[in-house]
């Protein structure tokens, strides 16, 4: 068995997104995994502490659920994932492709996920949570490892731009900060109005449970951030800057990175780079909300 189930990914500077921000921005090509997205790097560690001789997996969105069938494959575990109605069939098909079995329950994540705990519990199966677990949390922290030796030594970011679903990369990336010596170095977390269940905490100085995932930013459609996620942004371990972008906006940031980077990410993914495009790193260091 490997190590890891992760790649170390390129970490690429933006020449265009640099003048736009005003600062030095880089990119971590986390589209570079073998999933496809960064969640392979909890999902593989979890699965490979916890031994698991087989997984019920319910994915906020395909990401984790291809994280979870790419690595039972490799590891020659059998794996369900369940899904909700919501996701497309094009993911569903991927996921059968990897060999994993898919259940639809439900119309969203909340459904999906109240299915693979029953599953999980009828079945005897190995629970693997899309973004509330400690394990998954240790995995993601590995991408500010690989960004901090990348960018060498006595560099060190003026902060750090992500999109926030159910909150497990966050997580991760305030876990990373520490572990590189960064803990005082900031975190934008971005969601798209309707998909916003983390500044709706922050908002209300709770836990906040969405009546309805309205965003078409579908893997940023949590109803409800984890317990870990918003307890940081209240206990001043970290310092995490919650900003909200339309699906407008998400959606010409993609289409924008797309003209320029001459790559294509998802609307999620656009939450974090309309951060860029709309003109909000400015506006916040403007404000002082963000160092220089």
């Amino acid at each position: 068995m490997p190590q890891h189930f992760h790649v170390n990914t390129p970490l690429l500077e933006s020449v265009s997104m640099s003048k736009m921000a005003g600062t030095a921005v880089y990119l971590k090509m986390e589209n570079c995994q073998p999933s496809g997205s960064f969640k392979i790097r909890g999902v593989g560690h979890l699965c490979q502490q916890v031994g698991a001789p087989s997984l019920c997996l319910d994915p906020l969105c395909g990401n984790a659920g291809m994280a979870a069938a790419y690595v039972a494959r490799k590891m020659g575990l059998p794996a369900t994932v369940v899904v909700p109605s919501s996701t497309p069939p094009l993911v569903v098909r991927r996921l059968q492709e990897q060999g994993a079995a898919v259940k639809v329950a439900g119309k969203v994540w909340d459904d999906a996920n109240a299915e693979a705990l029953r599953l999980a519990e009828t079945e005897q199966l190995t629970f693997v949570p899309p973004f509330d677990h400690p394990l998954l949390w240790e995995g993601h922290a590995s991408v500010v490892a690989e960004a901090a030796a990348a960018l060498g030594p006595g560099a060190r970011p003026g902060a750090v731009l992500l999109s926030v679903g159910g909150g497990g990369l966050l997580c991760g990336v305030v876990r990373g900060l520490k572990d590189a010596g960064w803990a005082d170095v900031p975190v934008i977390a971005m969601e798209t109005v309707g998909a916003d269940c983390f500044n709706a905490a922050i908002k209300a100085g709770e836990l906040v449970t969405l009546d309805d995932i309205t965003s078409e930013a579908k893997c940023l459609g949590a109803k409800t951030v984890c317990r870990r996620a918003f307890e940081l942004s209240q206990s001043g371990e970290a310092t995490i800057i919650s900003e909200l972008v339309t699906d407008q906006e998400a959606l010409r940031a993609v289409q924008m990175f797309l003209d320029e980077e001459r790559v294509l990410v998802e609307m999620a993914c656009g939450a974090a780079l309309a951060a860029i495009y709309s003109g909000l790193i400015p506006r916040l260091q403007a404000q002082g909300r963000r160092p220089p």
